[in-house]
């Protein structure tokens, strides 16, 4: 029997979610249609931007993420702590950024005056949409009916894009974690779309390796395609990999970044009786492959995430606007 999400979904239980969601009948709604012979490829970079995006509105950072030719995988953070922190306007901008609201609300961001019977309603309002911005079925709901509705106008059809829920499964201790982010990163390889994990496209092992994603592209393509309002934020990053357990709070990854590379390039090259996808044994080791022997590839390992959380994230951003 299907239970209700809050079941499902618990912080105090684990803030980490592995999230699945199908197109209907699993057809290649995103990729080749190998029948018709009619390509959907390009819908694959629609569903990788929003999730960016969603990531940079909502308080859910993204450690892994790989977009396929009938679904998709997320793994999620959920960071309810930062909302907590939002001001009213933050609050606002992040919501308006999806969604108009009502009148009250486009009031206050145009600065009109308020009455206190406004006031009140406004910070009941805030706090629902503070809470709506914490929760994983608000950013499914708002990565899944956005892509729906524009395959369904660029097709000219109307129906079901997805299928009805999506899955979500509690990643309980550090070892499922590491192997669900390996295995969602591995998701490309195991399908033979690539040879690979950096070739892999539209999976956070390349973005981590190669960073490509361009904020004002996405928003451009959003703001036009993807029903997107105006979008004033920093991009929020992937979650970082910090290293050993300190003594020092932690918000990311309690691993190198060095060793998870060693570790997905491991797991790709063995092949599984049940898998049809494997990284060719003639290709070197990934370490080498990267060059990351060198000082040109720590700088870059490090600089990463780095140049992110300088320029682009939100935790940033929150502190320099404090």
């Amino acid at each position: 029997m299907t239970q209700p999400r809050e079941r499902l979904v618990s912080v105090t239980d684990t803030p980490y979610y592995h999230v699945v969601s199908r197109c209907v009948r699993r057809t290649f709604l995103c990729g080749e249609d190998r029948q018709s012979g009619k390509n959907y490829e390009h819908r694959r970079q629609w569903i990788e931007e929003r999730i960016r995006l969603l990531s940079s509105i909502f308080s859910i950072d993204l450690a892994a993420y790989a977009v396929m030719s009938n679904h998709y995988h997320l793994v999620v953070k959920l960071s309810p702590g930062q909302a907590e922190d939002w001001s009213t306007d933050e609050v606002l901008k992040r919501w308006t950024a999806l969604f108009k609201g009502p009148l009250l609300v486009q009031k206050r961001r145009a600065g009109d005056t308020l009455l206190p019977a406004e006031r009140h309603t406004l910070n009941s309002l805030i706090e629902v949409y503070r809470k709506r911005l914490t929760s994983l079925s608000w950013f499914m709901k708002c990565l899944n009916e956005s892509i729906a509705r524009e395959a369904n106008k660029e097709d000219d059809c109307t129906g079901h894009f997805w299928e009805s829920r999506f899955k979500s499964q509690a990643l309980l201790t550090e070892e499922a974690l590491l192997s669900c982010m390996a295995y969602v990163d591995l998701n490309p390889i195991r399908a033979e779309m690539a040879d690979t994990p950096e070739a892999s496209k539209h999976t956070s092992i390349k973005e981590r390796i190669r960073p490509s994603f361009q904020l004002a592209d996405a928003v451009r393509a959003h703001t036009e395609q993807l029903f997107l309002n105006d979008f004033d934020l920093p991009l929020n990053p992937l979650l970082a990999f910090e290293g050993n357990l300190t003594n020092e709070a932690q918000e990311g990854l309690i691993f190198h970044l060095r060793d998870y590379l060693e570790l997905v390039d491991f797991t790709g090259r063995a092949i599984h009786p049940s898998k049809r996808g494997s990284i060719p044994t003639h290709h070197s080791p990934i370490l080498e492959r990267l060059g990351m022997e060198t000082a040109d590839w720590l700088d870059l390992a490090t600089g990463f995430e780095k140049h992110y959380q300088s320029r682009h994230s939100r935790r940033a951003h929150l502190k320099k606007s404090a």
